[in-house]
């Protein structure tokens, strides 16, 4: 899977980029390919045109890093898609197979990102693990994303409830962004572990359910967890403006801490802090008026 997975995403990448982008002349007319040729790529990557056809076929074998920092070069790509591309070349013998993956089917959550949770009972925070998995949260995670007063629910899968969960496409005011960022969240996981049975069950389900996942999943997008803004319009305070930001081990990039914080004196400030208020035993959450910022 994993040759046919890089034969694909770099003709992906080609077809995104235009001559005059890196470089080359364009001499007008109709280009019969979109984007970079096979040819102009391996002018700009400084390899044999032979050698780039039979890697995007998937028969080079061992590439080495030279070769991929070339073409992550010449493709332009960022640094979570220059990370895909050697995931996806790797050898077979480096890869991790579907015997050593199923000993790594259940994760728990590591106990210092569990402290830091219950450290910070007034921030919507939560742990996600592979294939965007659910692997723990705090109380107002709980209230910002499911509304209730308890942990998230068990088992949760967040590329799951983004595109076949109709609270959560209401949530995210811009859904189509979320949706995109998720897919890419996908695709990075499944190059670093081609043998994850689950994780292609998974990208199967959605691929089948969703319409809309199966053409963002052909585009062949790579994200990686880092900083941004959502705006969610939460069905009992209405609309937050929420930074978030993630906090990943050292020595375990399977699991990362993400944080939601609005802006000090916000009216979405106020909004979590009324949220908040609310206690486990109070039987239903009722909405409540915020006032202007």
């Amino acid at each position: 899977m994993a040759d046919t997975e890089l034969g694909a995403f770099l003709r992906s990448r080609r077809a995104r980029l235009q001559p005059e982008a890196v470089g080359l002349r364009s001499y007008g007319g109709r280009r019969r390919v979109a984007g970079l040729r096979r040819e102009e790529l391996a002018v700009l990557a400084g390899v044999s045109v032979p050698y780039y056809v039979r890697l995007e076929q998937g028969r080079a074998g061992n590439v080495s890093s030279e070769v991929l920092t070339a073409l992550a070069r010449a493709l332009l790509l960022d640094a979570a898609e220059t990370a895909h591309l050697h995931d996806l070349a790797r050898p077979d013998g480096r890869r991790i197979g579907v015997a050593a993956e199923s000993a790594l089917d259940v994760q728990v959550v590591r106990p210092t990102l569990r402290r830091l949770l219950d450290a910070m009972p007034e921030v919507p925070a939560f742990v996600l693990g592979r294939r965007t998995e659910m692997l723990a949260g705090n109380r107002m995670a709980a209230l910002l994303f499911w509304n209730q007063p308890n942990s998230p629910p068990s088992q949760t899968n967040c590329a799951r409830s983004v595109f076949l969960d109709p609270a959560v496409r209401t949530l995210y005011r811009d859904w189509p962004h979320k949706a995109r960022e998720t897919v890419g969240f996908l695709r990075r996981d499944a190059a670093r572990y081609p043998g994850d049975v689950a994780l292609t069950a998974l990208i199967g389900e959605l691929t089948l359910r969703s319409t809309e996942f199966s053409v963002l999943w052909a585009e062949h997008e790579v994200r990686q967890r880092a900083t941004g803004r959502n705006v969610l319009d939460h069905p009992l305070v209405g609309e937050l403006v929420l930074d978030y930001d993630s906090v990943v081990p050292a020595d375990d990039a399977d699991q990362v801490l993400i944080t939601y914080l609005p802006a000090e004196g916000t009216r979405t400030a106020q909004a979590l802090r009324l949220l908040g208020d609310w206690h486990a035993d109070t039987g239903r959450l009722e909405q409540v008026r915020v006032t202007g910022e």
